[in-house]
């Protein structure tokens, strides 16, 4: 075929396969935290990587899982940004979000709700997505890209941290309470 003929923008491949490796990061694990994300695309003759935020940082959605499942949002997204509509296997070492997206796990955490539904919504626009677990030994560049986006949005983020008071220990505060009734007795 003619390159001219091809249109620009437009991901081919000869095998129509896409290999997709994701992983996320999020200190503390729990959250709320600062999340990231990391992903390649691989392909005959094709290779991309990505990563970065995966939410605003300390939000009540900077946990671990939601990082997860914005790598594997973001790189469909990717993907269908350059019209790519065939198949693709998505690799990761999350259980949560690979089982989910298999329907061998409920998806019943409140927050994850509209994740697992945006990435149902996205990989039905494929022919086909497969989802495989692998070891994080095995998912290293994923893993890397999310630890390295992480250590470079750790510095700035924690810059702009919402202030929050320190605790007061109940005891101080009861003597702060009497100190101040008394002066103005």
């Amino acid at each position: 075929m003619d390159d001219t003929k091809i249109p620009r923008g437009v991901v081919t491949f000869d095998n129509g396969t896409v290999h997709v490796h994701f992983d996320g990061a999020c200190q503390p694990p729990k959250g709320p935290g600062i999340a990231t994300f990391g992903f390649t695309i691989e392909a005959p003759g094709l290779y991309f990587e990505e990563g970065g935020l995966a939410t605003r940082p300390y939000s009540e959605h900077s946990t671990n899982n939601v990082a997860e499942y914005v790598a594997a949002i973001r790189a469909l997204e990717w993907l269908r940004e350059r019209g790519f509509r065939g198949p693709v296997v998505a690799i990761g070492d999350s259980q949560l979000v690979v089982r989910q997206m298999r329907g061998e796990y409920a998806v019943r955490a409140e927050h994850l709700s509209a994740y697992h539904e945006r990435l149902g919504q996205l990989a039905r626009e494929f022919a086909s997505v497969e989802w495989r677990w692998i070891a994080r030994s095995e998912n290293a560049r994923a893993d890397a890209l999310s630890k390295q986006a992480l250590a470079e949005a750790a510095p700035e983020a924690r810059r702009h941290r919402p202030h929050r008071p320190p605790e007061v220990p109940a005891e101080d505060e009861d003597a702060t309470a009497d100190s101040e009734t008394e002066g103005a007795r």
